[in-house]
This record gives structure tokens, sequence and C-alpha cells, in this order.
């Protein structure tokens, strides 16, 4: 299911990473937001630090975390599996100069009781957001459009889409209707096996009532990031799928991971996705879609292409540093679960990164700056009734144990 949520708070102190990102644009004069960024390459302007072809991918750290923080890290992931009741997962723990642990816990097929496996494919759902976003911020860093550029200006029919800037649709503050509506499930039920274009998920937002002023409030909402894919696709002159393989997973060399909005192209070794049995019984199978959710929500991973990803996010290796500090400007938001939600990535307790729910999978991807360190996870349950993320509780519990380990 789409997740749908409103902020009650209009808006909560920022964190001192945000504070400090915050401080830190102001100090390059505002260069992304006040409309002059020149051209790469031009004098006084310096060529994109995130020049994707200059990028390489993130070796992971060399040997295996100590045995006993391993044991440590697997009994953490143990007991928060068994207290949702998640079937199975697959996680890591990257620390620099310490060591590398991966794991595979529980099973993929509950009729089969056909085990998880470290080198499956995964649904990494909203996670797709951090990668939009920071093509659109890559493009800024390229001058190829400014972030307070109007929506309008690349897509026509917007509900006050001559005020939504694109960094109120990456912050989730555009007010921009969402696409997820009755009439939305009452024609996805008629052909639950449609494959959605970008168009087609964009056309449920034209024209319709805006939620709220733009900037005046945060709701998160997959309408937002599916507008940045249609400029993405509108400046870069290719289709999403596309300008992503060129721009971030060749350069990363994620091999793993890709944009697939039909599930039959989803041919790798998989779990299959859960929800919880509203009778109590054996965990429900889910079908799969993932085109309903298009560039905010249709990408497929791996745990070391995670691992990989989350080192990418925490370090803004793709971006220039005045543009990795406006990222991490965020505010309190409902759903999901961050302490903030910046720019296409949320905080946690210093931990930047995302992540993703939906039609059976849970998926978080994080890296702290202060150490280096990564986490990922994996699962194969979500939906559950007291709104738990069991991918996102578990990060939080492998996060305490390296927090106690020093």
């Amino acid at each position: 299911m789409i997740q749908m949520s409103k902020i009650t708070e209009a808006q909560r102190p920022r964190s001192g990473r945000a504070r400090a990102g915050a401080l830190a644009v102001l100090a390059v004069g505002g260069l992304l937001l006040s409309g002059c960024a020149a051209a790469p390459g031009e004098a006084g302007q310096p060529t994109a630090a995130a020049d994707a072809g200059a990028v390489e991918r993130p070796e992971a750290p060399a040997g295996e975390l100590p045995a006993e923080l391993q044991q440590r890290l697997q009994d953490a992931l143990d007991r928060t599996l068994a207290e949702y009741d998640v079937p199975g997962a697959a996680a890591g723990v990257w620390v620099p100069g310490s060591g590398s642990w991966t794991t595979a816990t529980g099973v993929a097929d509950v009729a089969e009781d056909a085990p998880v496996t470290t080198e499956m494919s995964w649904p990494i759902r909203s996670i797709t957001k951090s990668y939009t976003v920071t093509m659109v911020l890559q493009l800024a860093d390229e001058g190829e459009l400014r972030l307070d550029d109007t929506i309008d200006r690349y897509v026509d029919g917007v509900t006050n889409g001559d005020e939504i800037t694109l960094l109120q649709l990456a912050n989730m503050s555009s007010g921009v209707a969402d696409y997820v509506t009755d009439e939305f499930f009452a024609e996805y039920v008629k052909d639950q096996t449609h494959v959605y274009t970008l168009e087609e998920l964009n056309s449920g937002v034209l024209g319709a009532p805006a939620q709220f002023a733009p900037g005046t409030e945060y709701v998160y909402t997959n309408a937002n990031t599916n507008l940045l894919a249609a400029v993405i696709e509108r400046v870069t002159g290719d289709d999403y799928a596309t300008a992503l393989q060129a721009r971030i997973l060749d350069p990363l060399g994620q091999t793993g991971t890709s944009y697939t909005p039909d599930v039959a192209d989803w041919t790798a070794p998989h779990a299959i996705g859960y929800m919880p049995d509203p009778d109590g019984a054996a965990p429900l199978p889910q079908d799969q879609n993932p085109s309903i959710l298009g560039a905010a929500g249709a990408m497929f991973s791996t745990l070391d292409d995670g691992r990989v990803w989350a080192d990418t996010l925490g370090s803004g290796a793709l971006l220039r540093p005045e543009t990795q500090a406006l990222r991490e400007v965020g505010h309190r938001i409902e759903k999901p679960p961050y302490d903030i939600y910046a720019v296409g990535m949320g905080e946690t307790d210093g931990w930047l990164g995302h992540n993703g729910e939906g039609l059976g999978f849970t998926a978080a991807t994080f890296n702290n700056p202060a150490t280096g360190a990564s986490i990922v996870v994996y699962a194969n349950l979500s939906n559950l009734p007291d709104g738990a993320h069991p991918a996102d509780q578990a990060f939080r519990a492998l996060a305490g144990v390296l927090a106690d380990a020093g």
C-alpha cells in the first residue's frame, strides 16, 4: 500500500548537522537558490565536484568485524525480527577501519521455507526518492537547472505551478496534490497488472486542488518525487531509467540495482513480500506492481549496492559540498520515521539515508558521516497495524549496538 501522511507540527528545529548545512549554504552566497549558478567550467565557477565519470565505487571495509560485535549485531537483528514477526531479512554493517558484517536471517518464502540469502534482489521502495532527488541536485550543480525554478517551467498544469519550486518538491513542502486517490485505486483494481508510466502517474496531479500553500507545511508524498522525475527527463532528454543508469548506477558500479516498473523484469532471486493477516494467521503474500510508485519507489537493489548508496548519501560524493550541505537542511515530518526529513533523504540520530515501505517489503539504507559507518536492512514484511517499520527498527537497533561499542 502507498503510504500518505500529513504533518501535525509546522516545523521542528533543525538538527545540529542541518544547522551547519544551512550556515554552509549561506557562506557560499546562496549559490543554488539565488539563480546565479554559472555553467560548469565558467571562470570563477568550479566544475561539479560530482562529475559522475570521476566517481568510483567505494570499497567495503576490509576484513570482518570482531566476532563479539557480530554476535551482538545478530542478536539485535533477531530480536527486532521476532518482535514484529518478520519472515526474513538481509542486513549489513560496514565500519571503516574495523571491518564488515553481512547476514541473511529467516525465510524468503514462507510456504517453501526457502532461506534468505545475502545475494538476493530487494525492492527498496522509497529509497528510490533519494536517487531521483540526487539527480536533480546533480543537474543543479551542473547549471542545467536551478532549485528555485518553479515546476511550471517543466510540467504544465500543476496547481500553484508558478509558485512551487523544485526544492519544495524535493523536501516535501510543495503542497502539490497526490495522485493516490480513491479514483486512482478504483482504476488500479480493474487491472492490477497495468504498468503505469510516469506521465500517467503525474496526470493525476494536474489541475487537482493543492493540499496547502507552497512552503507552509511538510507532507510526504510520491507525487512530489514523480514530478521531479519529469523534470529530469525534460532537462536531460533521456527517459528516467536511462538518466539513472548514466548518472548514478554506471559510475558507482551498481550492477545489482535497477529501475524496474514492470515486475515481470524482476528476474533475480528474491524474497516474497508479506503483510500481516488481520485474522492472525500466517502472513499474506503480496502481489507486486512497482509501477504504481514510479520514480518515487520502483527501484530494486542488493545488499552490497545498498552499502554503496548509503556511503554515497552520507559522503555527498556525487554532489558539490555546498549542495550536500543544503540537502541536509530538514524539518519534522510525521511519516516515514526520521528525526527530520531533508532534501530527498532523512536524518536519524546523525545517520543520513532513506527508508522504504510498501507491498510487503521494508528497507533502510543509512550512513553516519561522523564515523563513515553504513547500515542496510531489507525485510519482507510491511504495513504493520501499529505503523512500525521493521527495517527502520532493525537499523536503529544495529546503530545502537555500534554506539554502545564505541
